[in-house]
């Protein structure tokens, strides 16, 4: 089981998106999101995972609202397991272009 970057995603707009989704067959587990605000202003994240589908609200939120400072970098370390190919690790942020997620982990 080899580490490695599983997505990457810088949302241009304030609806949430997929950050990654584990291929058919596959079990990935993420180790790591990181956060950085690319701005000079504070913006806030949430961070969702629905195993099965794409909702993405209050039901299936990690992180709901967490601000990060200006020109700051948040490492969250996690272990979630995915294993099912329409589950989806999302993301939002309430300023556009403001935030990068980055996922590590690895793929059986």
């Amino acid at each position: 089981m080899i580490e490695q970057q599983l997505g990457q995603l810088r949302p241009a707009n304030t609806t949430a998106a997929s950050l990654y989704s584990p291929g058919a067959s596959e079990i990935a587990v993420i180790k790591t999101i990181v956060i950085c605000n690319v701005t000079a202003s504070p913006a806030a994240f949430r961070i969702f995972i629905d195993d099965n589908g794409t909702t993405y609200d209050q039901t299936t939120a990690l992180f709901y609202d967490t601000q990060i400072a200006a020109n700051t970098t948040v490492h969250v370390d996690t272990f979630y397991a995915m294993n099912d190919s329409t589950g989806n690790l999302a993301v939002r942020t309430d300023t556009a272009d403001a935030l990068n997620f980055t996922a590590f982990g690895a793929v059986i």
